[in-house]
């Protein structure tokens, strides 16, 4: 039962991703939450996320921004990083990860997600049939509807690592 909010990789950081291994691998599209997945609650996009993104576009990547936050704070990344963006999206429902994969003309077997929660982000994703990587959110301060769910998760993350093997998690070797 739990299993349908389990991430297929877990990683410490959405900067930490081997991209260039996901290239080869034949993913061309990667939708992103942004608040504690690529920067601070509320932050605008800092030089790091915008290197990732320059980084992301010369590898190949197709990328788009997917937040339930209204159009001004995602407006106000995108400003930043300059790739579409899909905003009030209403996450874990499947619309807008399908109109991101839309708009990067990229499918379900060749996009990712990157998300830091999981019963929105990770949970959506998975409803879609997409691969999920659940990265730790970047900053401890967030909004109290969100903490109470960190609480949840914390149950979900305990049975998703005694299932997984250690290789998926961490990108190690048995």
């Amino acid at each position: 039962m739990l299993e349908r909010f389990y991430p297929v990789e877990d990683r410490e950081s959405a900067y930490k991703i081997d991209f260039e291994e996901m290239y080869n691998q034949g993913y061309r599209g990667i939708i992103f939450d942004i608040d504690n997945t690529l920067v601070p609650h509320g932050a605008d996009a800092d030089e790091r996320a915008k290197a990732l993104f320059a980084r992301l576009g010369r590898l190949g990547f197709a990328c788009c921004l997917l937040s339930n936050n209204q159009e001004e704070r995602v407006k106000r990344f995108h400003d930043g990083v300059h790739v579409p963006y899909i905003f009030d999206a209403h996450k874990p429902s499947v619309q807008g990860y399908q109109r991101a994969m839309e708009r990067m003309g990229t499918c379900r077997e060749n996009t990712f997600f990157v998300g830091d929660q999981i019963f929105t982000d990770i949970y959506g994703a998975n409803r879609a049939g997409i691969h999920t990587v659940l990265v730790h959110p970047i900053h401890p301060k967030e909004e109290i509807q969100i903490v109470l769910k960190r609480y949840l998760e914390k149950i979900v993350l305990f049975f998703y690592h005694r299932q997984k093997p250690r290789a998926v998690i961490e990108g190690e070797e048995r």
